[in-house]
């Protein structure tokens, strides 16, 4: 009696892991044990640093938001104050934004939060 054997079975699922573990290097992609190990861990990087990314670009946000503010005589947290009581609702990405790309509006707006304080 031979032995049975769900060959292609494994192999297709060692094939799909392969394919998963495209880039990684050593036996990180050519090791089985090794790259089932490195994908769960690669698994649990990739979800955190998807929430740490999200609070990296706010920071990022803020910081040049503050900068363009310190820039025409006014703090960060005064602007929002400001902005809050003007009942303006712009996010601090697309301020951020026009900070970079359009000083003359980022201006008004400024000018409309300090007459709003």
């Amino acid at each position: 009696m031979t032995r049975a054997r769900s060959g292609k079975t494994v192999l297709r699922g060692r094939k799909r892991l392969r394919k998963l573990t495209k880039g990684f290097v050593m036996g990180r992609h050519h090791l089985y044990r090794q790259s089932v190990v490195t994908l769960m861990r690669a698994g649990v990087y990739a979800f955190r640093d998807r929430r740490v990314r999200k609070r990296e670009f706010r920071q990022l946000w803020i910081i040049r938001i503050s900068a363009a503010c310190r820039m025409r005589g006014m703090r960060y947290s005064q602007l929002i104050a400001g902005l809050q009581r003007a009942q303006v609702e712009l996010n601090r990405k697309s301020l951020a934004a026009i900070a970079v790309d359009d000083p003359d509006t980022f201006t008004k707006i400024v000018e409309l939060a300090k007459k709003h304080l």
